[in-house]
C-alpha cells in the first residue's frame, strides 16, 4: 500500500546535510513495512537491526558509541562490508536500546555519509527517559495511520485522488463522484487507517476479520501500558484510554477527569495524558478564549478535548456494529457525531497541524476547530448531518469578523461570499484550496 511519507523519505535521502532519521509513530501504523519497502527499492544494500527481536544487538553499542566502531561491529555481525553511499542501515524498535539512540549523534557528527533510519513504537515516551538524546543531530518524521486519500489509493481510486488534489478552486464536483466518495468515507470510518486492518479487508472483504485485527491491536496497546509504564501509571493510563470513546460520545465532548474515575483530578492524570500523547495514541484540541495569533498563546490548558488517533479503533472500542455502514447516514450521527469530529482531528494532524484548537463562548456557542492558515484564523464547524444550522459559526462571525467561515459536512463543495463548505472526505485538501483561493483573488 502506498504511503505519502515515502516521497518525504526520497527527499531525505537526496538532501544535503542529511542527518540520521528518527521515524516516530504509534505501534502498528506501518513504520517497519514502509522502511523495508524504501530500503529495498531505493538502495542496493539494506541492513536491518531489530532490537526487539534480537535483544543481543545492544551489545554492538555497549563498549563504544564511536560511529566507526559501531559500523565495524555491524559489519562483523552481518558478515557484509557496508557501502556508505549505497546502503541503508535501519535500527528498528530502537527504543529498546538507549545506547543506540545516543549513537545517532555520533553517526551525524562522525560518519555523515551513512544513511541511517531509526524507528520505534514508543519513541515519544522512551526519548523522555533518555538523558543523552541527540538533540539537533537527527531529522524527525512521524508516520500516522493511513489517511482517507491513502485509503482511496489502496482501493484503486488513484484517479479520484488526483482529481481532488488538482481541483482549481472550491466548487461542486459531479454528484456521482461525490456519492462514490461519501460511500468510501463511511466505510473508512469503520475500517480506519491501520494498515493491517485495511489489508485484511482488501484480501477477505470480511468486516469481522477487520474487527478481530482491531481488537488485537487494542490488546497490544494495553500490554504496552504495563510494559513501558510504572504500575500506578499503567493503571491510570488504561483507565483514561478506555474512557476516551465514551467522553467523545457525549454531546459536550470536553474532557473531564471525573469521567475517568469518580472524583478524578488533573493531578492524577496529567502525566497520563502526556504519556498517551507522546505514544501517538491520542490528539488534544485545546480551547482558546480568544482566537488571536498565535493560537497557542490563548489556549486554556485546563479545557480540552481528547481524540483517538484512528476512527477504526474508536469504532472497535465502542463495539460499533458493521451494520451501521449499510444503514448509511446513521453512521454520521452515531454517538453525537463522535466519529466525524474524531476523523477531522486525525486528518488535520496528519496534514501537519502540530496543535489543534477549538473555540467556545460563555454561552452555548462552540466552533469545533479554529485553524491558523497563512497568518489568518479561520473557524471550522463540523456537521455530521445535512442540518444547515450554523448558530455557532454565526456567533463567532458576529464577534470576530473573520474573512471566511467554514463548514465540513456530508454536502458537496460550496463557496458563497464569505462561506465555504468542504465535504468531510476532502478535509485533507482544505488548506491547499484556501491557498489557491487567496492566490486567485490577487
Amino acid at each position: 500500500m502506498k504511503r505519502e511519507l515515502y516521497n518525504h523519505l526520497l527527499i531525505w535521502k537526496s538532501k544535503a546535510g542529511r542527518k540520521p532519521l528518527l521515524l516516530q509513530g504509534a505501534r502498528q501504523v506501518g513504520k517497519t513495512f514502509l522502511i523495508n519497502q524504501f530500503g529495498k527499492n531505493e538502495y542496493s544494500q539494506f541492513i536491518t537491526l531489530n532490537f526487539e527481536q534480537e535483544p543481543g544487538l545492544k551489545t554492538l553499542f555497549a563498549k563504544s558509541l564511536s560511529a566507526n566502531k559501531i559500523i565495524e561491529n555491524i559489519e562483523l555481525y552481518t558478515g557484509k562490508k557496508i557501502d556508505p553511499q549505497n546502503a541503508l542501515i535501519f535500527f528498528d524498535e530502537i527504543q529498546i536500546s538507549e545506547e543506540a539512540i545516543s549513537s545517532l549523534k555520533y553517526f551525524c557528527e562522525q560518519t555523515p555519509d551513512y544513511h541511517i533510519i531509526a524507528a520505534g513504537s514508543l519513541l515519544g515516551v522512551s526519548i523522555g527517559k533518555t538523558t543523552s538524546f541527540p538533540v539537533g543531530k537527527v531529522n524527525f518524521m512521524t508516520l500516522y495511520p493511513m489517511n482517507f486519500f491513502e485509503y482511496l489509493q489502496a482501493f484503486d481510486e488513484e484517479l479520484v485522488v488526483e482529481m481532488l488534489n488538482t481541483l482549481p478552486k472550491i466548487e461542486p464536483i459531479q454528484e456521482l463522484i461525490h456519492d462514490k466518495l461519501t460511500d468510501h468515507f463511511k466505510k473508512y470510518l469503520f475500517l480506519g487507517g491501520m494498515p493491517e486492518a485495511l489489508q485484511s479487508y482488501l484480501e477477505h472483504k470480511d468486516v469481522e476479520l477487520v474487527r478481530e485485527v482491531q481488537n488485537n491491536i487494542l490488546e497490544a496497546y494495553s500490554r504496552d501500558f504495563s510494559k513501558y509504564a510504572e504500575k500506578n501509571q499503567a493503571i491510570n493510563t488504561s483507565e483514561l484510554w478506555n474512557s476516551v470513546p465514551n467522553q467523545l460520545a457525549k454531546e459536550n465532548k470536553k474532557f473531564k477527569y471525573s469521567d475517568v474515575r469518580a472524583r478524578g483530578r488533573a493531578s492524577a492524570y496529567e502525566s497520563t495524558i502526556e504519556w498517551l500523547r507522546k505514544a501517538g495514541l491520542i490528539y488534544l484540541a485545546k480551547s482558546v478564549s480568544v482566537p488571536k495569533l498565535p493560537l497557542s498563546g490563548y489556549a486554556e490548558s485546563n479545557k480540552f478535548k481528547v481524540y483517538v488517533f484512528d476512527t477504526g479503533l474508536l469504532a472497535a472500542m465502542l463495539k460499533l456494529s458493521s451494520r451501521i455502514i449499510i444503514e448509511g447516514s446513521n453512521l454520521f450521527s452515531e454517538y453525537n457525531g463522535a466519529f466525524i469530529e474524531n476523523f477531522i482531528a486525525s486528518e488535520l494532524t496528519i496534514c501537519g497541524e502540530k496543535e489543534l484548537f477549538y473555540w467556545s463562548s460563555k454561552s452555548d456557542a462552540e466552533v469545533d476547530f479554529v485553524l491558523e492558515i497563512n497568518n489568518k484564523i479561520y473557524p471550522l464547524e463540523v456537521k455530521s448531518g445535512s442540518n444547515k444550522n450554523m448558530k455557532s459559526l454565526k456567533s463567532y462571525a458576529d464577534k470576530y469578523k473573520p474573512e471566511l467561515v467554514m463548514r465540513a459536512s456530508p454536502r458537496n463543495f460550496i463557496s458563497s461570499d464569505e462561506f465555504v463548505n468542504i465535504p468531510l472526505y476532502a478535509i485533507n485538501i482544505l488548506k491547499k484550496l484556501l491557498v489557491k483561493a487567496e492566490v486567485g483573488s490577487k
